[in-house]
């Protein structure tokens, strides 16, 4: 007699993208990749905020943006868990030729025309690293994640940009977009649902709530 054709479940894996705290910049730079900046009491205070968040999870890996405002958000999520932050250069901030100066057409690198060239096409962008080369990247590191955490969570600490894409990648949108519409205050959570290697739910949650939102310039 032949046996029915059970298919076995899908494992369900989650990774979670979580966008780092406030970054200590008096001087109102775009630090980019730029060392030394370092998060500010408040961002310090966020990153316990989404350790907080994530408490009760079974969460088995942590990896971070080598950049240090991302390794110290990690640092209180993986120590609640037992775990050593590791750094994955695919989940560093995108490459901004603006790194160190103010950005505005007043008083910031607008002000000269020679900076000009650099916004012409907000496609590509013209400043920085192309959308799907980020995209590209932070869904490769996502899915190493994935296998490493199988069956529970992993978490993921970067920048707003590279998460932002990603997820408008994952959600069939086009990547090109208005930087004061992205949906990654700092602290923020950002879920991709895995049901085996395939993403089929995005979460999203605000554990530092309006302070995280009304601070959501910078990288």
């Amino acid at each position: 007699m032949t046996q029915p054709d059970v298919q076995t479940p899908e494992v369900q894996t989650i990774v979670n993208l979580v966008r780092h705290g406030e970054v200590h910049n008096p001087t109102k730079v775009l630090y980019g990749k730029l060392p030394g900046f370092r998060l500010s009491d408040a961002g310090e205070h966020m990153a316990e905020t989404a350790a907080a968040a994530l408490a009760g999870r079974d969460v088995r890996v942590v990896r971070s943006s080598p950049l240090e405002r991302a390794v110290q958000t990690a640092e209180p999520i993986a120590a609640m868990f037992g775990l050593q932050v590791e750094t994955d250069d695919r989940l560093i901030e995108s490459d901004n030729v603006f790194e160190g100066k103010t950005f505005g057409v007043g008083d910031g690198a607008l002000r000269r025309p020679a900076n000009w060239r650099h916004v012409r096409n907000p496609f590509r962008p013209s400043w920085g690293e192309p959308y799907e080369h980020i995209a590209a990247r932070v869904l490769a590191a996502c899915a190493d994640a994935r296998a490493a955490a199988a069956g529970g969570e992993a978490v993921l600490v970067s920048h707003q940009l590279p998460i932002w894409v990603t997820r408008r990648a994952v959600e069939g949108r086009r990547l090109w977009h208005r930087p004061d519409r992205r949906e990654c205050a700092l602290a923020s959570i950002t879920s991709f649902v895995y049901a085996g290697d395939r993403i089929v739910r995005v979460d999203y949650v605000e554990p530092a709530g309006a302070a995280g939102r009304s601070r959501v310039g910078g990288a």
